[in-house]
């Protein structure tokens, strides 16, 4: 079955279809790691896009049960240059495509993939629709340039939990203010002990203080920061009441909470290769990353944070640190999942923070 992606500007590719079908439309974004499509897929912050993988060759190893980062795929597309229908790997529990169609992903393969990175890194992510219906590419074009843009969509309430779930731990009590968030953050909570309290996006300041935590982290999420003003509310409210500790989305939220500005950056970062300085120590980290918005740095300005860690690519924004109160908030993914896991440092950082709170 033939398959086609038509983007806003009129560019079309074609190709094979593999998962789903159907028709889905979305940003159109791609990601640059080697491995870990099966992270990528299930990540809550791909909640919206269509995802370009631009390494030649995915699902070689697979999936399995293990690797998930999420219940379920959160990712309207899913687009490759060849698709691997006989996986090997031991862990391996059922191929891609089988994978994609139970999730209602629809995939195409096929695809130069090295042309279509290099025209959204030229014109920036845009709008698009993938389809498997035998159209007119034209009439898809024209679907795509009436989708809505990624900013005003309430994506969060899509991928958050609904309900207070709490998951048991010896150590000290984390309120995880979940806007999407990975399993892997909780993961790493948990590997230290900690008991986590997983709260709505809307959960209000007082509903958390009367949760007697010893301190806040603010998970990862999809679309635009200030798409979630009720939680900007909040950890505003909590600044300063909390240790805290905001990642990817939750970064986002802090620094707008602090009086910063966000901007939706020309394409994005999205992969697990991305050079990061630690400016506390001058270490540089390979990181993990997600994300299609930036704090302005300009508008730290005179507010009572500095910069804590740099893009070495293109000198962003990756992390802030409050002048005299515990928090602190990174741009990429330090628990990783796909990526290198050498930024783990960042969570004994914040247990650090809640032991001297």
């Amino acid at each position: 079955m033939q398959a086609t992606l038509a983007l806003e500007d009129g560019t079309i590719f074609k190709g094979r279809a593999f998962g789903a079908a159907g028709e889905r439309w979305g940003e159109v974004v791609f990601n640059t790691g080697m491995t870990g499509y099966q992270e990528i897929l299930t990540d809550p912050s791909y909640c919206g896009q269509i995802v370009v993988m631009t390494y030649p060759l995915i699902g070689n190893y697979g999936i399995n049960r293990e690797d998930f980062e999420s219940k379920k795929s959160y990712v309207r597309g899913f687009v490759v240059h060849e698709e691997c229908t006989q996986p090997s790997n031991w862990r391996a529990s059922y191929r891609l495509a089988d994978f994609l169609d139970r999730e209602g992903v629809v995939g195409l393969s096929g695809v130069d993939t090295r042309a279509l990175t290099r025209h959204l890194r030229n014109y920036g992510t845009m709008r698009g629709v993938i389809s498997t219906e035998a159209a007119d590419p034209r009439d898809l074009v024209e679907k795509a340039r009436s989708c809505p843009h990624l900013t005003g969509q309430e994506l969060v309430p899509e991928v958050a939990t609904e309900e207070i779930y709490v998951l048991e731990g010896n150590g000290p009590r984390v309120v995880l203010i979940d806007l999407g968030s990975k399993l892997n953050i909780i993961r790493h909570l948990q590997k230290r002990n900690c008991e986590v309290v997983v709260v709505p996006p809307k959960t209000t300041p007082q509903e958390i203080l009367s949760l007697h935590p010893q301190g806040v982290l603010i998970s990862n999420g999809p679309g635009d920061p200030v798409d979630v003003p009720a939680t900007i509310a909040t950890t505003r409210e909590l600044i300063g009441r909390l240790p805290m500790f905001g990642i990817c989305l939750g970064h986002q939220v802090i620094a707008l909470a602090l009086g910063a500005k966000t901007y939706k950056m020309k394409f994005g970062h999205r992969g697990a290769n991305h050079p990061v300085k630690d400016l506390a120590t001058g270490k540089v980290y390979i990181t993990s990353h997600n994300h299609g918005f930036s704090v302005a740095e300009e508008s730290l300005r005179g507010l009572p944070v500095v910069v804590s860690h740099r893009n070495l690519n293109d000198q962003t924004v990756e992390g802030i640190r409050h002048r005299h109160l515990p928090v602190f908030a990174v741009q990429y993914h330090p628990e990783a999942s796909p990526g290198p896991q050498e930024s783990a440092y960042l969570f004994d950082q914040f247990m650090e923070l809640m032991r001297d709170a």
